[in-house]
């Protein structure tokens, strides 16, 4: 398939520029355009032709007129459905990356792969099949099926989200104890519940898997 118009969107501009020239090294693939945040690439894809999208999943935006993560990579699936996407994530949580990789139309290469896969992987794209990076088949791999079920593995408790939407937005411990009128030690214990359940040990992990999941933080029964 040649003459594939590619747009990318990263937040970081040697990345950017890492993509777009290891896609115009081959023939019949043309970056027209780039964006930096989901507002400039959501105004991107409304005036400019592709047929592939090339995006990085943690694409936060200071003014957060538009979520990053899989409530952008929806939002344009459902506003652009025939654009095949190519997700480009540094994010190696299993459980995440099974839920983005549970729409067909949605490819997925890690940061960790080769560069030299991307190409194949915008090819693929276009023409309809889905591709899977090497380390994002490795990751995959090692969450157990469940019948069908793996959303499950994201499914916390009004409380839980509640909680981890708090602790991302910049409240500590204790305001959101205050907040919600229990005790600090109540707001740890939800805490930990849900870091175990999202399959994450530490903050900086937690905080990356809530961006990401953004309205995939689905809340089962307290």
């Amino acid at each position: 398939m040649t003459n594939l118009r590619i747009i990318l969107a990263d937040d970081h501009p040697f990345i950017l520029l890492g993509l777009k020239s290891t896609l115009e090294a081959h023939e019949g693939l043309s970056v027209v355009g780039q964006a930096q945040m989901p507002t400039a690439l959501i105004a991107l894809l409304q005036h400019t032709p592709c047929d592939v999208l090339v995006v990085d999943l943690s694409m936060p935006e200071p003014a957060g007129e538009i979520g990053d993560g899989l409530g952008l990579i929806r939002r344009i699936r459902g506003e652009w459905p025939s654009l095949r996407v190519v997700v480009v994530t540094g994010q190696t949580n299993a459980a995440m990356l099974r839920v983005v990789v549970a729409d067909a139309a949605v490819s997925v290469i890690g940061k960790a792969d080769s560069l030299e896969e991307l190409p194949q992987a915008v090819c693929d794209s276009a023409r309809g099949a889905r591709y899977l990076g090497r380390s994002v088949v490795e990751t995959l791999a090692r969450l157990q099926p469940d019948n069908g079920r793996f959303v499950s593995a994201l499914l916390l408790s009004k409380r839980q989200t509640d909680i981890l939407r708090r602790l991302v937005s910049g409240e500590s411990i204790v305001q959101i104890a205050a907040a919600l009128g229990c005790h600090r030690r109540t707001v740890s214990r939800h805490k930990r519940e849900a870091m175990a359940r999202l399959g994450v040990n530490d903050d900086p992990a937690l905080f990356s898997c809530v961006r990401a999941c953004g309205t995939v933080l689905l809340e089962s029964e307290d």
